[in-house]
């Protein structure tokens, strides 16, 4: 018979039962806490690299437009269209139209009319984009996609 100063030991099915009440209690309060964070995405979409340029009647050969909204420069000659992103390869500025090409108000890197580095911290020509055109013969560029300089995409 056990005193007062030595505990009653707890029977070994006992202690199975209480065990295996708190791992079913926890395998529920787990579930509760993963199901209450699936209405939030954990992945936020984010928006399409591709976009639409404009129309094919848009862009007359020889014409160059300057697309200011998604920072590439569409251009048009006998050979097809081409895409070129307007983005400094340096550090990611935007890119302006000057005299002798472009040139990055940042840093001060210059670039000709085909993109290449004449001058300045850039450590490479400016990317060439894809270039495709949509069922309705629209101009779509892919910003993620880059193609090697001089590629046109007849059209």
């Amino acid at each position: 018979m056990p005193d007062r100063l030595e505990p009653e030991l707890v029977p070994r099915r006992d202690f199975l039962g209480i065990a295996g009440l708190w791992s079913a209690g926890t395998a529920i309060l787990g579930s509760i806490i993963g199901m209450a964070r699936l209405p939030k995405p954990r992945v936020l979409p984010e928006a399409s690299s591709r976009f639409r340029a404009g129309s094919l009647a848009e862009f007359s050969v020889g014409s160059e437009t300057i697309i200011a909204g998604h920072n590439v420069r569409v251009i048009s000659t006998a050979e097809g269209i081409a895409a070129m992103s307007m983005v400094c390869t340096h550090l990611g500025c935007i890119i302006s139209k000057d005299a002798s090409g472009f040139s990055c108000p940042c840093h001060g890197s210059k670039f000709d009319a085909g993109g290449n580095v004449l001058g300045g911290p850039a450590p490479r020509a400016l990317k060439w984009l894809a270039v495709s055109q949509a069922a309705d013969g629209s101009i779509v560029v892919d910003k993620k996609r880059e193609v090697e300089p001089g590629l046109f995409y007849q059209v």
